[in-house]
């Protein structure tokens, strides 16, 4: 890689981070071309960004960043995983350890926030801001389905005693 396609690296990856809620720092040591194409689509599928990353530009494209505060853990073979929504990369890196013992998450960051590895595997554990967007609707929706019911009773208790005596006559 030559100098300037360095420099489009670092830029290219500081872009990414800038629209990024969460970066997640993982070791993908000795994964196989399928377990790592596997580990991709997963993330795609929840519209998280991997990229393996070399030591000396990572520290570089992290200088000056809200995820400076991580530069400390970067040491050997590293990955990048980082999303705009703060858990769905957490959620997919922590899920893949699991399943993958050659893969490690090592720490993550949320925006001038840096975080354990324990604290990454516990914000995997929410849920995700569409979900919680879905929950806020339900709660807010509720209320109002009770008060239209509510207020519709009598209208249909009339209707019912209307067709009871009807029914009668």
């Amino acid at each position: 890689m030559d100098r300037t396609d360095k420099s489009n690296f670092i830029e290219a990856l500081r872009s990414n981070l800038d629209s990024a809620s969460l970066l997640v720092v993982t070791k993908p040591n000795g994964l196989t071309v399928a377990e790592v194409s596997d580990l991709r689509n997963k993330m795609r599928a929840e519209n998280v960004s991997y990229k393996v990353v070399k030591n000396s530009l990572a520290k570089i494209a992290l200088k000056d960043s809200p995820f400076e505060g991580i530069s400390d853990d970067i040491s050997g073979p590293i990955a990048f995983a980082f999303s705009a929504d703060p858990v769905a990369a957490a959620r997919v890196a922590i899920e893949y350890a699991k399943k993958n013992e050659k893969f490690e998450v090592v720490s993550g960051c949320m925006p001038n926030k840096a975080m354990s590895k324990d604290q990454v595997k516990a914000l995997s554990q929410l849920p995700s801001l569409d979900e919680l967007r879905a929950k806020i609707m339900a709660v807010i929706t509720t209320p109002a389905q009770q008060v239209a019911s509510v207020i519709g009773a009598p209208a249909r208790q009339l209707a019912q005693v209307v067709s009871a005596y009807s029914k009668k006559s």
